[in-house]
């Protein structure tokens, strides 16, 4: 089958591979690690992933360098963060090991789709925990299972790096004040799918929310943080409904290293009328540049890219992090983790 695949152009999408991989929590204790080649799942009608939304998941990408290796980029902040989501939802945590672990083996098991260097495409890696109890009380699971799934993906956007034009609606909430809008969890994204549909529809690639409590301040843009440059400063919305992406963590210490100041804060919408780049950023993502904001409600356009070209900045950090992740420059903060021997 990876014979017959254009790693130039694919798409960001599901494509079957050869295995996934997979470990239960039962009686207390997590078991062995399975290895199945089946793309479903036998679930009973009443677990608790189906009704109570115990369900939450990461995504991160492997890479295959000039120099043929396979790198992982940052398995340890996945690690982190899905565990977090479990703690957030009442879930079992997945330890940092066993996570690590099946993580490495569904990429060893799943090489000959990793695409090739320049090609412009990754692999996409899915881990995915769902409550698996059967039970119609509303109360956590005792059994879950932790799912590694892998995928070979071109851009989130279709555009690539080229800039897009955003939308602002008032009419939607991405996720409510001190809800799980921090963890990464499905059902955060079920509530954007009638925005996020609404907004392709009109010729958008993405809605950038207001805060859900004074819709006042930048909150998400879509399924990605957002980011913008102002006064050769790095600022980004903070907020303890955002979800802490990687990708924004990565760039803003990329920023650092080259003495781009960084600002995690509050941003006030009426700032948009003085930011010189804006971009979305996160794994799927990685950074998609914006071209212009226009807000549906009071029909004000914010033109951010005066030439519909990248600004210098969000490309110089764009660059620099796809060259870290492809192993073409000296992975100074050790974010990489190589899989030997495939």
């Amino acid at each position: 089958m990876t014979s017959q695949l254009d790693w130039s152009n694919l798409g960001f999408g599901y494509i079957p591979t050869d295995y996934n991989v997979r470990c239960w929590y039962r009686n207390g204790q997590w078991g062995e690690i399975e290895v199945s080649s089946s793309e479903t799942i036998n679930m009973h009608m009443a677990a608790t992933s189906l009704h109570y939304g115990q369900e939450i998941f990461e995504g991160l990408k492997a890479f295959r360098g000039k120099d043929g290796k396979v790198r992982i980029f940052r398995l340890d902040q996945n690690a982190e963060r899905i565990r977090e989501s479990a703690r957030g939802i009442k879930m079992e945590p997945v330890p940092e090991e066993l996570f690590k672990q099946m993580v490495v083996k569904c990429v060893e098991l799943n090489a000959r789709f990793i695409p090739p260097y320049g090609s412009g495409a990754s692999l996409y890696i899915r881990p995915l925990e769902i409550g698996m109890t059967a039970q119609i009380g509303v109360h956590p699971s005792s059994e879950y299972l932790f799912i590694v799934m892998v995928m070979p993906v071109g851009p989130y956007f279709k555009e690539g790096f080229r800039p897009t034009n955003i939308c602002i609606m008032r009419e939607f909430d991405r996720v409510a004040p001190k809800g799980t809008g921090r963890w990464k969890v499905g059902g955060n994204y079920a509530a954007s799918l009638e925005a996020g549909e609404r907004a392709h529809e009109l010729g958008y690639s993405a809605v950038l929310y207001l805060d859900p409590r004074e819709k006042k301040y930048l909150d998400e843009c879509g399924p990605a943080n957002f980011f913008a440059i102002r006064d050769g400063k790095y600022i980004t919305p903070a907020s303890e409904s955002i979800l802490p992406s990687v990708t924004n963590n990565s760039l803003q210490q990329l920023a650092r290293d080259m003495g781009i100041p960084v600002e995690c804060r509050h941003i006030e919408l009426d700032e948009l009328e003085h930011i010189d780049e804006a971009g979305a950023c996160g794994t799927a993502a990685v950074a998609s540049p914006v071209a212009q904001i226009h807000d549906l409600d009071t029909g004000k356009h914010y033109i951010i890219s005066k030439d519909g070209e990248p600004g210098p900045i969000t490309t110089k950090l764009y660059n620099k992090l796809r060259a870290v992740q492809l192993g073409d420059e000296e992975d100074v903060h050790g974010w990489n983790t190589i899989v030997e021997g495939i």
